[in-house]
């Protein structure tokens, strides 16, 4: 098969594979430890991957079958064999070496160095010493630069964690309800599904709660064991001076869901297990909160909800989620969408405002809320 018709190909069958998931380039990029811009270059041909490992991933990541993968591996060996030089054609056989001649005369020795002053050997040797002793500094160097960065590879060479996950850390209670901190009026209030993008463009930060839902599962057919879940406050100052801007005038929902609570406030803070409630039914039920240790694959992935909440801080938070999984164990740290940590300040005794939608403009009072 040609170069570009096996690599275009393998790029079909990737592209393909992407498509099928719906994620973005960063998304997917994520879960699989390589750049967007690496994932872009395997979907338009422009690279090929070193190792089949990382396309397998994706594979397993966008639910192809045995069948699927056989072939997505026989593309990529097409297609790395396309990519690499052809091997150089053979040269023309050497010459046979010449029959040898007679052995060269004897060199003639040479009349002895006449004996010099103590001065002059001092410097003969001195500089032979010198000489001597800066080869012995290049073949140390040299030494070290053929062992050690072999080494240094072999000690830096760390699988990445069996598990990936995805995050959305712009969520609204019950769909409805949020507050956030704004320096300068905002437009007008988004729908839930806009909030990222809108919160961005306005600087806004949560106020009083930070609601994340972790999205969490294995890379393969292994179970991937979930021993617990920490919560790390990298940063602490006072609450943001701002006004509080609510997203709604106040909503419920048939169903709490289970969640893991924070007092971000806490010197300490601690990822407390809650049960949610379901109240659609005639007579309505529990829903069991979350207990660690529980396993994760890449058929079996797990929801993690945690609602994060201040009154006294401008909090800069990441989870950490601890794993173990075929005698390796570890820990991933989580932060938002972009990988920065998530922030929460309290909004307690703020400005509170909410939206009039008939008159279309923000309006004070109780019914904005204050948050915290």
């Amino acid at each position: 098969m040609p170069k570009d018709v096996a690599v275009e190909e393998f790029a079909r069958l990737v592209r393909a594979l992407k498509a099928r998931d719906g994620r973005s380039y960063e998304a997917l990029g994520r879960r699989l430890s390589v750049s967007a811009s690496t994932l872009h270059r395997y979907c338009s041909g422009a690279t090929v991957p070193e190792e089949f490992a990382v396309v397998d991933r994706l594979a397993l990541l966008c639910g192809a079958d045995e069948e699927e993968r056989r072939a997505l591996a026989a593309a990529w060996t097409r297609a790395d064999g396309a990519r690499r030089p052809p091997a150089p054609e053979p040269g023309p056989e050497p010459e046979p070496a010449p029959e040898p001649g007679p052995a060269p005369a004897p060199e003639p020795v040479h009349a002895p160095v006449p004996d010099l002053p103590p001065r002059w050997r001092r410097r003969r040797w001195g500089w032979t010493g010198v000489v001597g002793g800066a080869l012995a500094v290049v073949g140390a160097v040299t030494l070290g630069a053929v062992l050690l960065p072999g080494k240094a590879r072999e000690r830096a060479v760390e699988p990445p964690a069996p598990l990936t996950w995805t995050v959305a850390s712009h969520l609204w209670k019950n769909g409805c309800g949020h507050t956030y901190l704004v320096e300068r009026t905002p437009p007008p209030p988004p729908e839930a599904a806009d909030a990222r993008s809108w919160a961005a463009a306005q600087g806004a930060v949560d106020g009083g709660e930070t609601l994340v839902r972790v999205s969490v599962q294995g890379r393969g057919a292994a179970a991937v064991v979930l021993q617990a879940l920490h919560v790390r406050v990298v940063q602490r100052g006072a609450p943001l001076p701002w006004a509080a801007y609510r997203m709604d005038d106040g909503c419920g929902g048939a169903v709490t869901p289970r969640r893991f609570e924070v007092d971000l406030d806490r010197p300490r803070p601690v990822a407390r297990a809650r049960d949610g409630y379901d109240a659609s039914g005639q007579e309505g039920r529990t829903l069991p909160a979350v207990s660690f240790p529980y396993a994760v694959s890449a058929a079996e992935p797990e929801e993690l909800l945690v609602s994060a909440g201040t009154a006294g801080c401008d909090c800069r938070w990441y989870l950490e989620l601890e794993w173990s999984s075929e005698g390796r164990r570890g820990t991933v740290r989580i932060g938002d969408e972009d990988g920065a940590p998530f922030r929460t300040s309290g909004a307690k005794g703020r400005p509170g405002y909410g939206y009039d939608s008939v008159g279309r403009a923000w309006i004070t009072g109780e019914r904005s809320g204050q948050g915290g």
